[in-house]
């Protein structure tokens, strides 16, 4: 996992690997304030944006989730949110696996998992295997718009 904001990008660019700087460079120069709620193809299938508007709800209604083929860019455009993160290979009860059809697998119980407050302008960097609770309430609930750039494992190792 890796965590900053849009701000520092210039200082984070020689730390990630290029297809995911590309990515964060479209975050930075979209104005999504616009943009209907739907998905967005950046280059197919390997890397789309999904733009969410949705009410944060306790921790306890949400899912913990995590990914094979895709890593997940959580950016907070506005609100804030608690994601849950615990490392690849954390103690975890699957509750669905559907890797096969969503590249998802859910939850029902993280062992040691740390609670990460995104605010307006901050990204998470989630790599396949890292398990993920977000849309979680900070303080209390609020409305939080947000990109999720989806990048394909595949592409960023292909560089």
């Amino acid at each position: 996992m890796f965590c900053s904001s849009l701000a520092r990008i210039s200082a984070d660019k020689p730390v990630l690997p290029a297809y995911l700087v590309k990515g964060l460079d479209y975050l930075k120069n979209t104005d999504f304030s616009a943009m209907a709620i739907g998905r967005y193809e950046i280059d197919g299938a390997r890397m789309y944006a999904l733009v969410q508007e949705y009410r944060t709800q306790p921790k306890a209604a949400k899912r913990a989730e995590a990914h094979v083929q895709y890593i997940d860019v959580q950016y907070v455009l506005s609100g804030a949110e608690i994601l849950g993160f615990a490392p690849a290979g954390a103690s975890a009860e699957i509750s669905e696996d559907l890797t096969e059809t969503k590249d998802t697998t859910t939850f029902s119980s993280v062992a040691g998992e740390t609670d990460l407050v995104l605010t307006s302008g901050m990204y998470a960097i989630l790599y396949p295997g890292e398990i993920h609770r977000p849309q979680c309430m900070f303080e209390s609930e609020s409305q939080v718009r947000k990109v999720v750039l989806k990048a394909a494992m595949a592409a960023v190792l292909a560089g």
